[in-house]
């Protein structure tokens, strides 16, 4: 299909992909939680941008480039790092029942879940090793087949993060009535935080 060897596997391999806990996953439910719909919409646009600027990024050839200097790679990769592990530390150390730590505007939500997802350059990498995987080098058609397998990993990306916002909306409205609850799961959310931006640095 427009030089997809096998649409049908593209599309269910990377649906399967989408619920590997991630950084990103891990900001749109905190999103929600603290900002509601509109926070986990916001943060929805910011993921869901993310991801296309990288996809389109590596189609550039900057994967290649990446690899080709590792030193750059390895300076976004402490950045995203130090990012990460710096939203984890303020959300551990807010006070329970006191909102989160940073300004609740969906603007906020939106840049933060961007930034997550921009400071991560090992997805460039995975873009690298995953599309080659499902494209025909006899009818691949350029930019054509690139647009395609980019439009529909945004189309079910959206539908993906859409119920991830509704279930967490739900679930949120009955953890609000139990401060200790929803102050240990801020605290936990921050914890994992750390933890992902503590991995990008050990795991090469």
């Amino acid at each position: 299909m427009l030089g997809i060897s096998d649409y049908g596997a593209f599309s269910a391999t990377f649906v399967l992909l989408l619920f590997l806990p991630g950084p990103g996953n891990l900001a749109l439910i905190t999103s929600t939680t603290m900002g509601g719909v509109m926070g986990g919409m916001a943060s929805m646009m910011g993921l869901l941008m993310g991801d296309q600027i990288l996809l389109w990024l590596t189609v550039a050839g900057v994967a290649a480039m990446l690899k080709a200097y590792p030193s750059f790679f390895m300076a976004v990769q402490y950045m995203g790092a130090a990012y990460l592990v710096c939203l984890g530390y303020k959300m551990i150390m807010a006070k329970s029942g006191a909102g989160p730590s940073m300004k609740i505007t969906l603007g906020h939500y939106f840049r933060e879940t961007l930034l997550i997802t921009l400071l991560n350059p090992k997805a460039i990498l995975f873009y690298l090793a995953f599309f080659p995987q499902f494209i025909d080098p006899v009818q691949h058609l350029g930019w054509v087949t690139f647009a395609v397998m980019a439009m529909t990993i945004a189309s079910l990306g959206l539908v993906y993060c859409v119920g991830v916002v509704w279930v967490t909306h739900k679930m949120a409205e009955r953890i609000q009535t139990r401060p200790q609850v929803a102050g240990f799961l801020q605290k936990l959310a921050g914890a994992c935080l750390m933890g992902f931006g503590l991995k990008m640095l050990m795991v090469k």
